[in-house]
């Protein structure tokens, strides 16, 4: 058996799969780069939108009203002064706005209760449902 000694075939390099892939690369920027052209167009188009009487904000509450009651009897809500009825009024245009709203009553601890409870009956009568009464949490030494 005699040895081959000369290659008979060349090796070569196919670039059909490459360039296949090139021009589905090309095809496919050109699509994506037309999308962003007509969502352009789109936005550059003049019309009247509806106008609305009663809109209401479409997002939650951003966070917890907090009302304070202070040892000499003031209120604030929001550390704004209040009386019980600007309170409710507030409270309520809250609740109207924002279902959900949550209301923090925090208490000085030389605060009459009387004043701590008519702060919790006001959130009471607004329908206030996320009432949370904010304590300290000290370890009490003896």
């Amino acid at each position: 058996m005699p040895l081959k000694i000369q290659r008979d075939d060349q090796t070569s390099i196919n670039l059909t799969p490459m360039i296949d892939i090139v021009f589905l690369l090309i095809i496919f920027f050109m699509v994506g780069s037309r999308f962003s052209d007509l969502q352009q167009t789109e936005r550059d188009i003049s019309l009247r939108v509806p106008q609305v009487q009663a809109a209401k904000a479409l997002t939650h509450s951003p966070s917890k009203r907090v009302v304070n009651v202070y040892s000499d009897g003031r209120i604030t809500l929001d550390q704004k002064p209040m009386t019980l009825l600007d309170l409710e009024n507030e409270l309520a245009a809250a609740r109207e706005q924002y279902q959900k709203v949550g209301v923090v009553v925090r208490g000085d601890r030389e605060s009459q209760f009387d004043k701590v409870a008519q702060v919790i009956a006001t959130c009471e009568r607004v329908k206030i449902r996320d009432l949370n009464i904010a304590v300290s949490s000290q370890s009490v030494h003896r």
